[in-house]
C-alpha cells in the first residue's frame, strides 16, 4: 500500500510538472490567453487614434479568394444591406486601391513613372465605431485623417444626379487626382496616364469587393464642381471617380 502511495505521488508530481511546463512555454496563463482572444475578436472595431489620425488594421496580403474566382464574381451592384462594414473592411478596400507594396513605395496599382497622382478619400456612412464624414487615406502610414466631420451623403447623392447608392452604401471610395504630378513629367500625355491609373485602381477595388463578397459600382456621372465644393478637398484635387461599397442583401 505504501509503495502504491509513493507511485501515485510521483505520478502526480510528473503531471503537475507537465502542466507547468506547457503553460510556461505557451507564454501565457489560461486567463491571459482568454483575455488575448477577447481582444483579438474585438480588434477590428477598435478605433486607434494618433493625434488627428485613425490607425487602420493591417490589410491581408495573402490568402483569400483566388483572382480567377473574383473575376467571375465581379459585378456592378447598386443595392446594399444596412449591415455596417468594419474598420478592417475599409482598410482592405483602400489598400486594394492604393496600398504600398514594397519599400520603394510602389502601389497595388501601376503608375506612369511612379508619379502617383491619385489621392484616396472615403466617405463613411455606416462603419462600426466610426463617425460619419469624409477622410483622407495615407497609404504609407495606413491611416485615415478627417477632412470633413459632418454627414454630406445626401448632398453628394444629389450632386451625383440623385444616385441613391451614394447615400445607401456603407462607404463611398472617392478617387481624387493631382494631375500636375504626372503632367510635370509627361506633359499633355500625362492627363491620359492619370485616367489610365484610375482604371487600374478602381478595378482593384471591384475585384477586392468581389473577393470579400461585398457590392460596389463605379460612378462617373456627377456635377464635377458641385461635388468638389461639397467635399472641400482643395484646389489641386480633381474628383474622377466614386465607388459606393456595402454588404449585399
Amino acid at each position: 500500500m505504501q509503495k502504491l502511495k509513493q507511485t501515485l505521488t510521483i505520478f502526480g508530481f510528473i503531471l503537475l510538472g507537465g502542466v507547468i511546463f506547457f503553460l510556461v512555454f505557451k507564454g501565457v496563463t489560461p486567463s491571459e490567453n482568454k483575455a488575448r482572444n477577447e481582444l483579438s475578436s474585438n480588434h477590428e472595431n477598435q478605433i486607434v487614434m494618433d493625434g488627428t489620425k485613425i490607425k487602420l488594421p493591417e490589410p491581408l496580403t495573402s490568402g483569400g479568394m483566388s483572382l480567377t474566382e473574383a473575376l467571375v464574381l465581379r459585378r456592378s451592384d447598386r443595392s446594399y444591406s444596412q449591415e455596417p462594414l468594419s474598420l478592417s473592411d475599409v482598410s482592405q478596400l483602400l489598400w486594394s486601391a492604393q496600398g504600398v507594396t514594397n519599400e520603394r513605395g510602389f502601389r497595388t496599382a501601376p503608375s506612369a513613372g511612379a508619379t502617383f497622382p491619385l489621392e484616396m478619400y472615403v466617405m463613411i456612412n455606416n462603419v462600426s465605431g466610426m463617425e460619419r464624414g469624409v477622410y483622407h487615406y495615407d497609404p504609407f502610414g495606413n491611416t485615415l485623417e478627417v477632412v470633413l466631420s459632418e454627414d454630406v451623403s445626401a448632398a453628394l447623392a444629389r450632386a451625383s444626379l440623385s444616385q441613391s447608392m451614394i447615400s445607401e452604401g456603407s462607404i463611398v471610395l472617392i478617387f481624387g487626382a493631382v494631375f500636375e504630378r504626372t503632367e510635370s513629367r509627361y506633359g499633355e500625355r500625362g492627363e491620359r496616364y492619370v485616367y489610365n491609373e484610375i482604371g487600374h485602381a478602381s478595378q482593384n477595388v471591384h475585384l477586392q469587393a468581389a473577393a470579400m463578397k461585398l457590392g460596389t459600382v463605379v460612378i462617373g456621372a456627377y456635377r464635377d464642381e458641385e461635388v468638389e465644393n461639397i467635399l472641400q478637398l482643395g484646389d489641386e484635387i480633381r474628383v474622377l471617380y466614386m465607388m459606393p461599397v456595402g454588404k449585399l442583401h
